[in-house]
């Protein structure tokens, strides 16, 4: 994981994150989308935010796991779909780009670090690049999960590659290529989603998986997890995925698509 440079990397409390919150005791770094207005959509610096992040955990020895959760209703409706068109938000971050284009599947495969998700939110389209990334999943009851991309014209290649590694590509591509949402209870028969509980159980349950990962050694964790890496690398895939992505974002299907969502209509395929 070489995105940013050694300096930049050991300096991020100087940095003004806009999109993500920080947060590291007892071993556990917690990364919080910090963008419940715009249904945590993955904004080009979000993501390059919470690369900055990764990193820095990949390189700080006193991480030990990383916990993923979010603030507002949606923890993420996926890729920002303005960005597209080039309508990127302003923002305040401090944040240095990445020397490289980064690959959010990627991201989470070389962080050789146990990651948790804490999802309290529905998921949509490329949040489940995120999900998908980690290594224990706990969900609220009743959260919709949905990979609606085919409706905007558009397929979600990346996603579909890093459910691969949890689901059967049956179940994936019936879900990619109808588009429906899904039920979390479904999700946990099919390995997407480790436990479903009340949301009153969630912050416990996710805190009991913490303190039994923390208390492991983390030598022996981190090379299980790139050896795990190596044994299914998927570098080249991911590359080549988001080639097809921008292939098929320039499509005239996608184009439709995207103006039919912003319009509230039903597309009209030629």
């Amino acid at each position: 994981m070489n995105y940013f440079n050694e300096i930049d990397i050991q300096n991020i409390k100087s940095y003004e994150f806009d999109f993500i919150e920080l947060d590291e005791t007892d071993f556990v770094f917690t990364v919080t989308l910090n963008r419940p207005k715009k249904k945590n959509a993955l904004h080009p610096q979000m993501i390059n935010e919470i690369a900055f992040a990764f990193q820095y955990a990949f390189y700080n020895d006193n991480v030990r796991a990383v916990l993923l959760k979010s603030n507002g209703d949606v923890f993420c409706s996926g890729l920002d779909l303005k960005s597209l068109n080039g309508d990127i938000e302003k923002n305040n971050s401090t944040v240095p780009k990445a020397n490289s284009k980064v690959l959010i599947g990627e991201l989470f495969n070389k962080l050789y670090k146990p990651k948790i998700c804490q999802l309290e939110g529905d998921v949509y389209a490329g949040g489940f690049l995120i999900v998908a990334g980690c290594n224990y999943v706990v969900a609220k009851k009743n959260i919709v999960l949905g990979l609606p991309e085919v409706k905007r014209g558009i397929f979600p290649f990346q996603v579909m590659e890093s459910l691969s590694k949890v689901i059967s590509i049956r179940n994936i591509m019936d879900w990619c290529i109808r588009g429906y949402n899904l039920d979390v209870e479904i999700a946990k028969k099919w390995g997407l989603v480790s436990q479903v509980v009340e949301k009153s159980d969630l912050i416990n349950t996710v805190q009991n998986w913490l303190k039994d990962v923390v208390s492991n050694s983390p030598s022996a964790i981190r090379l299980g997890l790139e050896a795990s890496d190596n044994i299914s690398s998927s570098e080249l895939n991911h590359e080549y995925l988001s080639k097809m992505l921008e292939k098929v974002l320039q499509s005239e299907d996608a184009k439709e698509g995207i103006k039919a969502f912003k319009e509230k209509r039903k597309p009209k395929w030629n």
